[in-house]
């Protein structure tokens, strides 16, 4: 037996066993690479260590090692090939083989604003703009005060007193001066206000106390929807984060009953809920638009609440108060 072929067949074989090969497939590469060819290589030989030095392969013989290469990886890539499609690889927060769609559409959700009705800030006549946080607690305080009875002075200073403790006195004096202010508007627009090139928490105290007042007196007359036999018919916006909130407020004296009408446009789907004189009217939309509601208004002068509810924004409904006189 050749000693070059010896050698050759066993370094093939050191090769072909340090993969894990099924023996019918290694035999099923063997037949396939000498099939055809001048000198195959027998299927079984005897190992000899003595004649490894000096060896020089045949050209003819080294021209098949890389296609018994070339076969053996086809068929190692067959092999992993079924082992994958047999037993898939999970991913980390896999346990199991799960089956996900081929595409995905774009999720039919929309951001939710956090502070919804705080947008409505922009809107306002002040030297400049309250922090957000500041101006929703004063909205809140706002909110409880609206119904009071309390005069608007009173009014202002609970709305802010909580930022400045100890400092009554001065928010006194200043909201005295906002009344007055008041009373020196033309037609339904306040007198020009300077704009103050510092932010809020760049003022001074004293500064900061005045742009509160004036923040918690245009909140409470945003809020209040005044309407009269005179002049029964009233309307109002409010600014939020999804769009504008319309109202519309209508005293109907004409008829066997007086009625008090509301027709609001909303921007998201959303609720407004009429209460006053010991009864209540509710409507409800599943999408934006309009939606009005009606009370039958007996008595003047007594408080009737206007409750907006907007479902695209996570936080308390807007109350107005609507108080019809003659």
């Amino acid at each position: 037996m050749n000693s070059d072929s010896e050698t050759l067949q066993k370094h093939l074989l050191s090769r072909l066993l340090t993969y894990p090969v099924d023996s019918r497939e290694y035999r099923q590469v063997i037949c396939k690479d000498t099939n055809g060819a001048e000198n195959p290589l027998p299927t079984t030989t005897e190992f000899t260590s003595g004649e490894e030095e000096g060896w020089k392969p045949q050209k003819s013989l080294l021209g098949e090692i890389p296609t018994v290469q070339e076969r053996f990886q086809a068929v190692l890539k067959r092999r992993l090939k079924v082992e994958v499609e047999d037993h898939p690889p999970l991913f980390p927060w896999e346990t199991q083989i799960l089956d996900y769609p081929e595409y995905i559409g774009e999720p039919a959700m929309e951001l939710v604003p956090s502070w919804g009705w705080v947008a409505h800030q922009s809107k306002l006549n002040l030297p400049t703009l309250l922090p957000e946080t500041i101006f929703r607690q004063l909205l809140d305080r706002c909110q409880a005060l609206i119904t009071s009875s309390l005069p608007l002075g009173a009014k202002l200073v609970q709305a802010v007193e909580s930022f400045f403790p100890n400092e009554s006195q001065v928010l006194n004096d200043l909201a005295g001066t906002i009344q007055l202010r008041a009373n020196l508007r033309y037609g339904d627009t306040l007198n020009p206000m300077p704009n103050l090139d510092s932010d809020y928490s760049d003022l001074q105290p004293q500064q900061q106390m005045l742009v509160s007042l004036l923040a918690a007196q245009q909140v409470l007359e945003s809020l209040t929807l005044p309407i009269s036999i005179t002049d029964p018919v009233l309307e109002r916006q409010w600014l939020t984060n999804v769009g504008v909130l319309n109202l519309k407020v209508e005293y109907q004296s004409h008829g066997l009953v007086p009625k008090l009408l509301i027709r609001g446009d909303l921007p998201s789907k959303g609720v407004i809920k009429l209460q006053g004189n010991g009864s209540q009217a509710k409507a409800e939309s599943s999408s934006p638009g309009c939606l009005s509601v009606e009370l039958c208004c007996t008595q003047l002068n007594e408080a009737y609440t206007l409750m907006v509810e907007l479902k695209e924004i996570e936080q308390q409904p807007l109350l107005f108060v609507i108080i019809p006189t003659k």
